[in-house]
C-alpha cells in the first residue's frame, strides 16, 4: 500500500479545560481568515416529537445572543466584507465565517458569544417556524426529496437516520421554544464543539485570544452517542409514490458500513466507479450532493443507451452504518420496470466481473488530484480540518486516503457482490401524475 498522505497544512491543536477542541491552521499568504465551529450534534440526536431540532437550532443561533441582537451577526460580518453560513447533517452541525484577515476578531467574538448563550426566545422561535416550514415545503416540491425521504424511512426502522435533517412536518408545526432551548442546552456545549481557525493570522496571538474568549465558557455538552442499532434486513422493501412531474424516478438503497468500517474504502471506490465522485474528497456544493459524470458506469450503462436522462450513486460518510444509494431518472421512452431491471443488471455485473484496470487507474488519478486541491484556501482548510475532526480525526484522512489507493479490483468486486444483495435492497419509485415538474 502506498505511503501517501493528503497535503494538509501544519496545524496547532489544543484543548481548553472546558473541553473545547481547537485547531489553528495559519497560512501567511492567505488574504482571508476562516472560522468554523463544528458541533457533534445532528439529526441522529433527535427523537420523534423533536425531529428537525438540530436544523432549527442552527437557524436560531443567528437570531440573538447577549452581544448580538436579531440581524446583527449578519450585519457585523457583511460590514467587514465577509460571508457566513451554516449547515446541518445527520451527525453534525457546522457554522462558518470567512473574513478579510484583518477582521478575524469579528467571527471569534460571534462564536464565543453564541456557543453557550444563544437566546432562543419564544418570539423568535415562532417567527422562524415559518422559515423552517417554508424550507421543508420547498424541498417537498422535488420528487427526489420525497423519494429519498421514503427510502430512508423504509431502510431504517430503529436508528434515527430514518428521518431527514429538516425534520418531520408534524414536529416542526408542534415544537415549542422550551423544547428547542432544552435541546440546545443539552448538546451545544464546549465538550461537543470543535473550533477551527484557518488562513492568515499569528498563531500565538490567536491562541491567546481563543483562550481569553472561549476559556471562561462553562464545561457543558451531554454525551451525543447513539446506542440504537438497526437490525439486519430480512428481505427487500419497496414503496411506490405518485405526484406532480413528468419523469419517472427510481432510487435503490443498500445498507452500507460506517466511516470507520474496514469495508469503507472499497465502498467509496464503488461509489466513484458507479457515480464518478466521492464526498470524502470534495467540498462545498460538490460535498453536498452527488452529480452525474459521463465517465461513470451508471452514466455509461443507463444514460448513454437511453434508459435514463440522469443516473448516479451516493455513499455518505456516517458515524453509524448508513446507506449506499443509486438514483436514476427515466428517459421518455423507458418505464420504471425496465429502468430498474437495467440498473440491477449493471450492479450485478460489477459484483461478478468487477471494474477494469483502466477504471481503477482513472479512479486513483481522480483521488490524487482531489487530494492535492483539498486544502486550497482558508475556507476549504477550515472545512476539511473540522469535517474529519468531527467524524474521527485529521489523521484519519491520511489513513483513508492510503487505504483507497490500495483497494484492488478484486476488493471492489467482492464489495459489490456483498453490498448489492437482493434481501437487503430497498426500492422506491416515483410515477408522475398531472402537474408541473421541477
Amino acid at each position: 500500500m502506498e505511503r501517501a498522505r493528503v497535503p494538509r497544512p501544519p496545524t496547532r491543536r489544543f484543548t481548553l479545560p472546558n473541553g473545547l477542541r481547537v485547531l489553528l491552521a495559519p497560512n501567511a499568504e492567505s488574504p482571508t481568515s476562516s472560522v468554523w465551529v463544528w458541533y457533534r450534534v445532528g439529526s441522529r440526536n433527535e427523537h420523534p416529537g423533536i425531529t428537525g431540532a438540530s436544523h432549527w437550532v442552527e437557524h436560531m443561533l443567528f437570531e440573538g445572543s447577549p452581544r448580538y441582537g436579531k440581524g446583527e451577526i449578519d450585519r457585523a460580518v457583511v460590514s467587514v466584507g465577509g460571508g457566513l453560513n451554516a449547515f446541518t447533517d445527520s451527525d453534525f452541525t457546522a457554522y462558518y465565517t470567512t473574513v478579510p484577515k484583518e477582521h478575524l476578531d469579528v467571527p471569534l467574538d460571534i462564536e464565543s458569544d453564541r456557543m453557550t448563550r444563544a437566546l432562543i426566545t419564544d418570539r423568535e422561535v415562532e417567527r422562524e417556524r415559518t422559515v423552517v416550514l417554508s424550507e421543508r415545503e420547498g424541498n417537498e416540491n422535488w420528487p427526489e426529496f420525497r423519494v429519498e425521504e421514503e427510502l430512508y424511512q423504509l431502510a431504517f426502522r430503529v436508528h434515527p437516520y430514518r428521518w431527514d435533517a429538516l425534520g418531520r412536518r408534524e414536529d416542526i408545526e408542534a415544537m415549542r421554544g422550551e423544547e428547542l432551548r432544552t435541546y440546545y442546552r443539552r448538546f451545544y456545549g464546549t465538550r461537543n464543539a470543535i473550533l477551527v481557525v484557518a488562513g492568515a493570522f499569528a498563531p500565538g496571538a490567536v491562541e491567546k485570544d481563543v483562550r481569553r474568549r472561549f476559556g471562561p465558557l462553562p464545561d457543558s455538552g451531554e454525551d451525543v452517542a447513539v446506542r440504537d442499532r438497526e437490525p439486519a434486513p430480512r428481505g427487500e422493501r419497496r414503496a411506490e409514490l405518485e405526484g406532480p412531474g413528468t419523469t419517472p424516478y427510481l432510487q435503490l438503497g443498500f445498507p452500507a458500513p460506517a466511516l470507520d468500517d474496514p469495508r469503507t474504502p472499497a465502498t467509496i471506490l464503488l461509489d466513484m466507479l458507479l457515480g464518478g465522485e466521492t464526498r470524502m474528497f470534495a467540498v462545498g456544493s460538490s460535498w453536498g450532493r452527488s452529480s452525474e459524470h459521463p465517465t461513470s458506469q451508471l452514466y455509461r450503462g443507463l444514460v448513454d443507451p437511453g434508459f435514463a436522462v440522469r443516473a448516479t450513486s451516493e455513499w455518505r460518510p456516517r458515524v453509524d452504518p448508513g446507506l449506499f444509494t443509486v438514483q436514476a431518472q427515466a428517459s421518455p421512452r423507458t418505464d420504471l420496470v425496465r429502468l430498474e431491471k437495467e440498473a440491477l443488471r449493471l450492479l450485478a455485473r460489477l459484483g461478478t466481473r468487477g471494474p477494469t484496470e483502466g477504471e481503477m487507474r482513472e479512479a486513483r488519478i481522480r483521488l490524487r488530484r482531489a487530494a492535492s486541491l483539498a486544502y486550497e484556501g482558508a475556507s476549504r482548510t477550515g472545512f476539511r480540518l473540522g469535517y474529519f475532526s468531527v467524524l474521527r480525526s485529521p489523521e484519519f484522512e491520511d489513513e483513508l486516503f492510503r487505504a483507497l489507493l490500495g483497494v484492488s479490483r478484486r476488493d471492489v468486486r467482492d464489495r459489490a457482490d456483498e453490498l448489492f444483495r437482493t434481501e437487503a435492497r430497498v426500492v422506491v419509485t416515483y410515477r408522475p401524475t398531472a402537474g408541473e415538474a421541477r
